[in-house]
């Protein structure tokens, strides 16, 4: 089996809520199965629990193949779950992507994957002048698409993806991740996406689907990197 040669991808949604976190830690699981190690990064999260922690964070740690340092896997944590560049205002910490990137460069030294997950949708603000993207652009990485299956899927979908593309970034692939069980004509809008996207469909995530199911619904060799597999 050849080494992954791509290292490191983007994890974006077409919105917030629409399942980023549990399509990651898939990601995180189907890497491990096929015999790699893979650490996941939540380079910014909003929102903690009673014990001062983020789930979503937490739930990475878990999926991942080791625990680096927490201020690698997350530099920028906020209590309030608002957007970033709001709660970054609100608490007196802005975010600076520049310690992200040195923190991301940490992580790279010790796993052959990283996935790295975005707050929210591409275009989420970070502060005045950048974004989510900006971060993607900065690290130099592929995007990974996780389109929550809902009504207006479609808009939003094709939405982000010219958006990538009016970037020069690359959309490497998307997964479709069933968030509304009872959506109407889901085969109809998987098959408008698949159309129209452009990109390779990594896979499907029925609606409740543990992670060790989802991981088997990925076919992570339609990825750069991933050959041979």
């Amino acid at each position: 089996m050849n080494r992954v040669v791509q290292e490191a991808f983007f994890v974006t949604g077409t919105d917030t809520d629409v399942g980023k976190t549990h399509v990651t830690c898939a990601l995180l699981h189907a890497t491990r199965l096929l015999g790699f190690s893979a650490i996941g990064m939540k380079p910014v999260a909003a929102g903690v629990e009673k014990d001062g922690r983020n789930s979503d964070v937490v739930k990475l740690l878990t999926a991942s193949s080791i625990v680096p340092p927490l201020e690698w896997v997350n530099p920028f944590l906020y209590g309030l779950a608002v957007a970033p560049h709001i709660a970054a205002r609100e608490e007196g910490r802005s975010i600076d992507i520049e310690v992200i990137r040195h923190a991301f460069e940490q992580l790279q030294r010790l796993a052959d994957v990283l996935w790295v997950e975005g707050a929210g949708g591409l275009l989420v603000p970070f502060d005045d002048r950048h974004n989510a993207a900006d971060l993607a652009q900065l690290l130099g990485l592929p995007i990974i698409l996780v389109v929550g299956m809902r009504i207006g899927c479609l808009n939003h979908a094709l939405l982000t993806a010219e958006a990538i593309r009016n970037r020069k970034l690359h959309l490497a692939g998307w997964i479709a991740n069933q968030i509304d069980p009872d959506m109407n004509r889901f085969e109809a809008n998987l098959e408008s996406l698949q159309t129209r996207l452009g990109t390779p469909l990594i896979g499907v995530i029925p609606f409740g689907t543990s992670l060790a199911l989802a991981a088997q619904a990925l076919r992570l060799s339609v990825l750069p990197g991933f050959t041979d597999l």
